[in-house]
């Protein structure tokens, strides 16, 4: 796969969240794969992140500075897990305090990069790479549909009201959002701006705006996926670098750079156990690395799973002492004793990716972030859905209603479910093939048509390549 493009140098600057990173650091990992000289920015706690990918890709550097202080960041917190979602706006306002090392360290290099690639929180960096007289590529870890949102919501924010259903009548298929469904950042930014809080709130606008005038898009989609989205943000920029090269984690060797090491001999009890079910039969349910449920809903979640009557599997995070007296909630006793036949709870990580492509795998009960979207298209597995923040309500409507491979269970963040009707949606989702399980596998079919050589993901990963090849020779 690599081709001679030696000296051809990249920086990429990945934003520090779990789900940010993954399919960013695996980007790097393709574009290394093809010859691509690369230099990845972390803060000293972020590093262990990179190990599988150091490890598979040996010429990739570090560029490793301190972490910015902020008043609104505790000491020793380097990523968004230790924070939450309401940590973006100061993490962002951190780290455009590397602006200047950066510029230190590029004016230095021998062999400076001829671009950046940086995540679209990061959209600071378009500023500053002007200034170096480098292009800047937006790396995108949401969908095409959500940036052609956040696209209209920034360039129209002055005239947005808080609480009102926005209608964005420009985009295909025009879909309204309620304002909870919108991305919570945005919806945190008009929050400040009503308490005239002005704390980071025209730098995180001016970054975010920044995003419209990158040199480039990239996204880990593909366009089976979202070609009309694809195509509405290449009319949009005025130019065709607009690229879809997903399902990253499917495109060939990818598996090397993850970060998380998803060995089978250390996940034995849980596959062992799936090994044992029949075809099609098991429920997998995570909620990422980040949302944790209240008490009630833990119970409410418990009691649909236990009456639908399907077998499934339940990933649960440890709460910490401080997340049970804020009213977060576990697994109800004697729950695990009632369900033992038939389900199994884990507490703490799972071997994601591994379960989602396992046989006896045939829904995954999701807050539909969009590395498991990735992952349940990759895997042909149906979403039933539950979004509750971010950019979940826009991806939940792009399954269930652009692309009929999901269907919704539940939705918001402190919604309790019905638990009657919930074990209904599941048991009902979980028998026979649906038209949304059908449906899942088409898409799944038609991601690696996307990742094949002549698809469309290939096309475009070698195409960056290309571009990128370019500008080292304007350089030289």
């Amino acid at each position: 796969m690599s081709s001679n493009n030696n000296g051809v140098h990249i920086l990429v600057f990945p934003y520090p969240a779990q789900g940010h990173m993954l399919a960013l650091l695996d980007l790097a990992h393709q574009l290394s794969l093809r010859g691509l000289t690369i230099t990845i920015l972390v803060t000293p706690r972020n590093l262990p992140l990179l190990n599988p990918l150091l490890s598979a890709n040996p010429s990739i550097q570090t560029l490793v500075f301190p972490f910015p202080s902020d008043p609104s960041i505790p000491p020793g917190v380097e990523n968004l897990k230790d924070l939450g979602n309401h940590g973006n706006m100061p993490f962002m306002a951190a780290l455009s305090k590397l602006q200047d090392p950066i510029i230190q360290w590029f004016k230095s290099h021998s062999n400076p990069p001829v671009a950046l690639i940086s995540d679209s929180f990061l959209g600071w960096t378009h500023h500053m790479a002007d200034q170096l007289g480098i292009p800047r590529i937006v790396y995108h870890c949401y969908a095409a549909l959500t940036s052609a949102v956040f696209e209209h919501l920034w360039a129209n924010s002055e005239a947005i009201k808080p609480g009102t259903e926005i209608k964005f009548q420009d985009l295909p298929g025009a879909p309204n959002f309620a304002w909870g469904q919108l991305p919570s950042l945005f919806r945190r930014y008009m929050e400040s701006v009503c308490r005239n809080d002005r704390t980071s709130v025209d730098l995180i606008k001016t970054s975010m705006m920044a995003n419209g005038l990158s040199w480039a898009f990239v996204f880990n989609n593909f366009e089976a996926l979202e070609n009309e989205f694809l195509e509405y943000l290449r009319k949009k920029m005025g130019h065709p670098r607009v690229y879809g090269v997903g399902p990253l984690n499917m495109v060939g060797g990818s598996e090397k750079s993850r970060v998380s090491d998803e060995k089978r001999d250390s996940n034995d009890s849980v596959l062992h156990w799936l090994d044992q079910c029949e075809g099609g039969s098991v429920l997998y349910v995570c909620f990422g690395s980040q949302k944790f449920l209240k008490k009630a809903q833990m119970e409410a979640l418990a009691i649909g799973l236990e009456r639908s009557g399907v077998r499934f599997i339940w990933v649960v995070r440890p709460l910490t002492a401080q997340q049970v007296e804020d009213g977060y909630g576990s697994v109800p006793d004697g729950f695990e004793g009632r369900v033992k036949d038939r389900g199994v709870v884990i507490k703490g990580w799972a071997p994601q990716t591994l379960i989602l492509s396992h046989q006896a795998v045939y829904g995954f009960l999701s807050h539909c972030g969009w590395n498991s979207v990735m992952e349940a298209i990759a895997a042909g597995v149906m979403i039933l859905g539950w979004p509750m923040e971010a950019d979940q309500f826009l991806n939940a409507k792009l399954l269930v209603e652009y692309k009929g491979a999901a269907v919704q269970v539940c939705e918001g963040g402190d919604t309790v479910p019905d638990t009657t009707e919930l074990a209904q949606k599941i048991a009902e989702s979980m028998n026979g093939d649906t038209v949304g399980r059908v449906r899942a596998k088409e898409l799944r079919n038609e991601a690696l048509e996307a990742i094949k050589i002549g698809g469309s993901s290939t096309r475009d990963l070698d195409g960056l390549v290309q571009e990128l090849a370019k500008l080292q020779v304007r350089n030289a």
